[in-house]
């Protein structure tokens, strides 16, 4: 299997009319800030829009987005997978914003964290209520542990199970109208 094609943002920049913007992250992290003009489907949603996509493919080139870069890669590989052409943004919506790029964002931004952030206050939680458990049970010392050693699995392998996890919550699901309505907009 081929690497998808990456495009740093000044490319993307130069030309984003040309391109039809999929953003693969949850609506929360979608509307903190997005590029213009770009659609929302978050990842585990990539599999029922296959139908809208090739659509949206056939009358131009697609841009898959995340925040850095991976899960739009993701979405690369699974659209290669269903013959949908499709080129990820390097460094995502990070590298965009790093290099001076506008984002737009939604009247409720604040309303849902960034998954990092997320992951951040779970992970975190789950180590302080592990540490603070074992001074009375000395077993439960063992969640801190296993946080550790799957934050460490996350940092090696370049993935993250408690993000997927987290992902699934329903504040971090898109409205079936708002998705029904960018699969409609994508068809047409």
């Amino acid at each position: 299997m081929t690497t998808p094609t990456a495009l740093i943002p000044a490319q993307v920049a130069a030309r984003l009319d040309h391109y039809t913007v999929i953003d693969v992250r949850t609506p929360g992290e979608y509307a903190s800030g997005h590029l213009p003009g770009a659609h929302n489907i978050p990842l585990d949603h990539l599999h029922s829009a296959l139908p809208a996509l090739k659509a949206a493919a056939a009358r131009g080139a697609l841009l898959m987005v995340c925040a850095s870069g991976n899960r739009s890669t993701t979405a690369c590989t699974e659209l290669a997978a269903a013959d949908i052409p499709a080129t990820t943004l390097s460094g995502g919506t990070t590298a965009w914003a790093g290099e001076g790029h506008a984002l737009h964002r939604a009247e409720n931004a604040s309303a849902v964290w960034p998954m990092e952030r997320q992951v951040r206050l779970a992970a975190g939680s789950l180590v302080i209520l592990g540490l603070a458990a074992g001074t009375r049970w000395r077993p439960a010392r063992w969640l801190s542990t296993a946080v550790g050693t799957g934050l460490i699995f996350s940092a090696v392998t370049d993935t993250c199970g408690m993000a997927a996890a987290l992902a699934g919550l329903p504040h971090n699901q898109p409205r079936s109208a708002d998705l029904d309505a960018t699969l409609r907009a994508l068809q047409s």
